[in-house]
């Protein structure tokens, strides 16, 4: 079982279902978060805590998944990101699972 994690702009979040409904994921969950994004290389040790000069309305999307499926997900956002190259690419992360309390089927 792999953890597939997708963030991305608010706007991209009609296409993010359709790529993981390509995939075959059919149950994910998405939350509203906001983005910061600054040019300029900060200096980590001068602040803890971000201050970008732009903010923006963004997702985060999760789900517990076979590796095919967060495999196939992740071909699908790359192939999205090379056709559509914007500022705002979507990210995928694919993070395995020891342990669960059940077997996703």
């Amino acid at each position: 079982m792999k953890l597939l994690v997708v963030t991305s702009l608010k706007d991209y979040q009609k296409k993010v279902g359709q790529i993981m409904d390509q995939a075959g994921i059919a149950v994910f969950s998405v939350s509203e978060t906001l983005g910061f994004k600054d040019n300029e290389t900060p200096n980590l040790l001068d602040s803890w805590f971000t201050t970008g000069s732009a903010q923006f309305d963004s997702i985060f999307v999760f789900c517990f998944t076979e590796e095919s499926r967060a495999e196939r997900a992740v071909e699908l956002i790359k192939s999205h990101n090379q056709h559509n190259a914007t500022g705002f690419p979507i990210h995928a992360f694919v993070i395995p699972v020891d342990k669960s309390s059940y077997s996703v089927v």
